[in-house]
């Protein structure tokens, strides 16, 4: 399973990495995601929440 929340749906993101002469290379970004004990409906999962999600009370 990829690295994605499972309640916002935040993933990685591209971007470039820009050096001190100012070149330009293909770079990504990854979510801050944690790995996360879930109810849902009754049933204990363990899923990605992003840090943001986790920090409001969405998980319960």
């Amino acid at each position: 399973m990829s690295r994605v929340c499972s309640i916002c749906g935040k993933a990685k993101l591209s971007g470039n990495k820009v050096s001190h002469s100012n070149r330009k290379t293909p770079r990504s970004y990854n979510a801050n995601v944690q790995k996360v004990r879930v109810v849902n409906e009754g049933v204990v999962t363990s899923e990605y929440i992003c840090t943001r999600c986790l920090k409001s009370v969405k998980r319960v």
